[in-house]
């Protein structure tokens, strides 16, 4: 499983081509695409089908032996966007000696200083002219040679460097592209290249999602390879987790959910995010082919249960005091359970005990999180969801190192947990 996670996240530099890489895997085992914009057609027990929204959310239904009023969802939800750099419109500046550089803004909440002295490149999606104005034509683009970096500034210019400096998103965070001495290559540099790479003209491009992506592949280590490190293992490690157990799941008498969306780094609020009311729509349209009415859909939603799975942070030996003194996860330890008294995650006791039992069922340890009090933490998609769909639902994750930073550590025996423990929920 550890070699299947390596080649998914490196096949999945940003949110756009880790949704392509989920549809080529879901097709590869039966699963149809449908196009939410067309009608449903009818679906008997055992079909499989998904949707994408915008080319960077995904959302896959496994559909049960029961109606959706009578047996409920099995939902597990996670996010396929990590903290990056977005390339802004006319992103060209050039400077003496003829250094070019791109000019970026921050997607999330990077941990800026590790984006420093990488090989990184770029990735996302180009939206090129077609005979219709409402529908341009839609090119994935990841240029897999690095081709930028942001270099640090030496410490003769920086002694305090060691004793933490404030970093200026827009003056230190813009990466370096290159040298160009011809007059030619100065118009329009970035075009050109998205131009070449897709066998384009610059004329045809009028628009992109362009993202650095840091080229150096995931790859485990440790004295008994017992790590994983990588890019994009928040959330991708989660991802990959709920679709192995998509993936080996038998059709149920609850029909199953696998919905990954995009934007949680920013706050869910997007046509593709937790906050959107895309994934209420389609369960009330399945309600529908169904035959079922909107009571049936409002009992449908009182009898599934959601995992939201987002990594958690596991303790980390060199600032123990960062830590709550009596729950906090450690590496190898198993999913964890993540609570927060001012509800900025979906858990409760009720929720809690459902994953401790599915846990147990599935003979994997279990532990739980809760912040310091001294120190705010963060939020994920769980609660976000259900503010337009009130589903008991747990929030949990895997813990891992350096959330947010431009390598991620986890440990590969908890990502196998993880995977048991999906599995066990998608068989109840």
């Amino acid at each position: 499983m550890i070699d299947s996670l390596i080649s998914f996240l490196n096949a999945s530099p940003i949110n756009f081509y880790a949704v392509a890489t989920l549809e080529e895997i879901l097709s590869a085992n039966g699963y149809q695409k449908l196009d939410a914009a067309n009608a449903l057609p009818t679906l008997k027990a055992g079909d499989k089908v998904y949707f994408t929204k915008n080319d960077s959310s995904l959302y896959a239904f496994h559909i049960g032996n029961q109606p959706l009023a009578e047996s409920g969802l099995r939902l597990i939800c996670a996010h396929c966007d990590s903290p990056t750099f977005r390339i802004k419109p006319h992103a060209e500046m050039f400077g003496d000696g003829n250094i070019l550089r791109l000019n970026t803004e921050v997607y999330g909440g990077a941990i800026l200083s590790t984006w420093f002295d990488r090989p990184l490149s770029i990735a996302g999606r180009v939206l090129l002219r077609s005979n219709d104005p409402l529908h341009p034509t839609t090119r994935l683009i990841r240029i897999e040679r690095p081709i930028l970096t942001i270099p640090n500034l030496a410490i003769h210019f920086n002694r305090q460097v060691n004793d933490g400096v404030a970093l200026s998103k827009q003056k230190d965070m813009l990466p370096i592209v290159g040298i160009i001495n011809d007059q030619l290559e100065r118009d329009n540099t970035l075009l050109k290249l998205v131009a070449t790479e897709l066998s384009v003209t610059k004329e045809d491009i009028i628009d992109f999602d362009l993202y650095l992506y840091d080229t150096t592949p995931a790859q485990t280590l440790g004295l008994h390879n017992e790590f994983i490190q990588s890019g994009r293992l928040d959330d991708l490690s989660m991802v990959h987790a709920g679709l192995e157990a998509l993936l080996s799941a038998k059709t149920n008498n609850a029909t199953l959910c696998f919905a990954i969306f995009d934007n949680e780094e920013t706050g869910s609020g997007t046509k593709q995010g937790a906050g959107s009311p895309f994934l209420r729509s389609l369960i009330e349209r399945l309600v529908a082919v169904q035959g079922g009415t909107l009571d049936d859909f409002y009992r449908s939603i009182e009898k599934s249960f959601m995992i939201s799975a987002d990594n958690a942070h596991a303790w980390h030996p060199n600032y123990d005091a960062k830590y709550d003194p009596t729950n906090h996860p450690v590496m190898g330890g198993g999913p964890v359970i993540k609570f927060n008294a001012a509800q900025k995650y979906a858990s409760d006791a009720d929720s809690a005990a459902v994953f401790a039992e599915i846990c147990k069922m599935a003979g994997v340890p279990c532990q739980k999180f809760v912040n310091h009090s001294d120190i705010a933490g963060g939020s994920t998609l769980g609660n976000i969801l259900t503010g337009s769909l009130p589903l008991r639902g747990v929030d949990m994750g895997n813990p891992i190192w350096a959330m947010h930073s431009a390598r991620e550590t986890g440990n590969c025996a908890d990502h196998e947990y993880c995977i048991k423990a999906f599995s066990q929920f998608f068989a109840l």
